[in-house]
């Protein structure tokens, strides 16, 4: 994978990746509080108790939040694993993105990391409920196809779709799909929200992803858009376990 570090759109950050498979390294991280803990501070002690709890709550159902503490050394937080993610998988994402995030965010008071399979998130500030829209990036395949006009429109009607599925009739938030190209090739889809937002706000929050379509992943063979809230990624390979 090649990352260009240049953010010419407020906080996204654009990646390319090829057509391999992606390990267990973070996608990326954003350390995006301004604010610092002390080290043995009540806040850290706070963020310490947080993350056990989430290794705990987050691996049976995919999904989990919660706050430790008291002001001013609240810590708020939430993790998600990929729908189709094992509860054992999920842990250990959820356990090495608590650590990786220790590494690159040191005593920042706000960060959130994103792997394949998980995503973590923490603040000193409640944002638990509201749609983060500060925190996204995205990434493409490099490889771009031989007729962009109706693939895009196939792509963008296979994400639309699959953004009311998942915000009307999943518990999870979550969907899967795919459609025909052509005889011998699919595309293939995934949409998420983290399952603190409502069914109209993951919605809002898909779509607005979607919107960006344009932007990220025009003719692209695989792309996606990940953010605090809610991602989705298309391929014309199959990605998700079954």
């Amino acid at each position: 994978m090649v990352c260009s570090k240049s953010i010419p759109l407020g906080f996204l950050l654009f990646c390319l990746f090829h057509h391999v498979a992606i390990g267990a390294s973070p996608l990326y991280h954003f350390c995006f509080s301004k604010q610092n803990y002390t080290a043995n501070s009540p806040y850290e002690a706070n963020l310490n108790q947080l993350l056990d709890l989430l290794y705990t709550k987050v691996p049976p159902t995919g999904f989990g939040s919660g706050s430790t503490g008291q002001d001013p050394n609240q810590v708020n937080g939430l993790a998600l694993c990929r729908g189709d993610v094992s509860s054992n998988n999920c842990k250990t994402c959820v356990v090495d993105a608590s650590k990786k995030l220790g590494e690159r965010c040191p005593d920042r008071k706000g960060a959130i990391i994103w792997y394949d399979n998980c995503m973590l998130k923490y603040s000193d500030v409640n944002f638990v409920g509201q749609i983060d829209n500060a925190n996204r990036f995205y990434m493409w395949n490099v490889q771009e196809v031989d007729n962009p006009t109706p693939f895009n429109e196939k792509v963008k009607e296979l994400l639309s779709g699959l953004s009311t599925t998942a915000s009307s009739s999943n518990p999870k938030l979550y969907a899967t799909g795919e459609v025909e190209l052509d005889k011998s090739t699919k595309l293939y889809g995934l949409v998420q929200c983290t399952r603190d937002l409502s069914e109209p706000d993951c919605k809002k929050c898909l779509d607005g992803a979607i919107s960006e379509l344009p932007n990220c992943c025009d003719a692209k063979q695989g792309g996606r858009v990940v953010g605090g809230s809610c991602n989705f990624r298309y391929e014309i390979y199959p990605f998700v376990d079954s």
